[in-house]
């Protein structure tokens, strides 16, 4: 396995997985290779049963890698960590506990300082346009709404790393596209390290530096595209001839009998 680079925030080395069944094991991801660099945001996009989200719960130490490994700042992901943040698609908001309280969770278990928590729990969700709504509880919220908080609570314990796994695919469009261009905008002021999974095309290229374009089942990287467009991102550069370059490109990689799953 080649030396990892301790300039690199998040190196990925030779990783690959397969799920033990009762005939054969089940390959899900082959030889994945890549790194990031501190501050990168990464997306992540495939078909459906690629390995994504599998690629992303051994990023957040959920489960061990088969062969290979997964660093974060030089040292290998065993399990999970405290400098690690996870956004899931569903916010899992423990709905006795109000905002400020879901937001503070990490600094609960951590046995962080809350009082000094509490003020960034409060900037952050100023940061996401969500002041006056620390003690509203998660049933007065939009799904939108509730998104947010599930992101400013990842961030709370200020991770190394941030991973997301399809944050946005139970929203409408319209909350869907708004949530877009938030993320953009924590991004911009936070500068966190992304690795973010989605099966939108149009999303990933907006949203990252670099889209990691994955095959079908077992996953591997067919190719990483470099974004080169300017920020901030508007919702008009979608319909532009250098937006269209970069989505048809990743398209291509899709034919009819695989893209199931991956959203244009």
């Amino acid at each position: 396995m080649p030396p990892v680079s301790p300039e690199k925030v998040i190196a990925v080395r030779q990783l690959c997985k397969a799920y033990a069944t009762r005939a054969e094991p089940v390959p899900a991801l082959q030889d994945i290779d890549f790194a990031m660099d501190e501050g990168e945001f990464v997306a992540v996009v495939g078909p459906s049963g690629c390995g994504k989200s599998t690629l992303l719960k051994i990023l957040a130490g959920l489960i061990p890698a088969s062969s290979g490994g997964a660093y974060l700042r030089g040292t290998s992901i065993a399990g999970p960590r405290r400098d690690i943040g996870v956004v899931f698609q569903a916010p899992v908001l423990f709905p006795w506990r109000n905002v400020i309280d879901n937001v503070l969770l990490p600094a609960d278990v951590q046995r962080l300082d809350r009082a000094s928590h509490a003020r960034l729990a409060r900037d952050l969700l100023d940061l996401v346009g969500l002041n006056g709504f620390e003690n509203r509880y998660p049933w007065e919220l939009s799904g939108g709404m509730q998104q947010r908080v599930a992101i400013v609570r990842a961030l709370i314990h200020d991770p190394a790393m941030l991973l997301m796994d399809e944050p946005f695919g139970a929203l409408d469009a319209l909350t869907r596209e708004q949530m877009t261009l938030e993320l953009q905008r924590i991004w911009l002021e936070r500068r966190k390290t992304v690795v973010f999974i989605t099966h939108s095309i149009s999303e990933a290229v907006f949203l990252a530096d670099r889209v990691l374009v994955m095959t079908p089942r077992p996953g591997r990287i067919a190719e990483t595209v470099k974004v080169d467009l300017p920020r901030p991102r508007g919702l008009d550069l979608i319909g532009t001839a250098s937006f269209g370059n970069y989505t048809r490109r990743i398209r291509g990689h899709f034919n009819a009998a695989n893209l199931s799953g991956t959203e244009l």
